[in-house]
């Protein structure tokens, strides 16, 4: 169970940080998809700040929560941006990758239990 988690935790981590990355750097593709549905640069910007330091906060028990629970809420404006769009592939992608975020909030939350990873 310990690597399990601890792998689900580098794909999350992994996934949060690129997708913040590439939004940040204003790559045209994320710049033509956000923009259809009024993302501005500055908004994108923002945006992919925002993922980018969820992500970064998943790295550390202490702030594992709240990190998740920011990338969880930037998955779920992509996701609902993404259904409007009708991309039903990239969206169960999307939405499965939410979830794994929900038990890594589950998880990080109980104070005193003990976290698969062993922290």
């Amino acid at each position: 169970m310990k690597i399990a988690y601890a792998i689900l935790l580098f794909i999350l981590t992994f996934l949060a940080v690129s997708s913040g990355v590439t939004k940040i750097v204003l790559m045209q593709q994320d710049v033509e998809f956000f923009g259809r549905y009024g993302f501005s640069n500055t908004m994108l910007i923002a945006f992919g700040a925002a993922q980018l330091i969820g992500g970064t906060m998943m790295l550390l028990k202490k702030t594992r929560f709240v990190g998740a629970a920011i990338v969880a809420s930037t998955f779920l404006v992509s996701l609902a941006i993404l259904l409007m769009d009708g991309n039903m592939a990239i969206s169960i992608v999307t939405a499965i990758a939410t979830l794994m975020l929900f038990v890594v909030m589950k998880v990080s939350w109980q104070p005193h239990a003990k976290e698969p990873n062993g922290g």
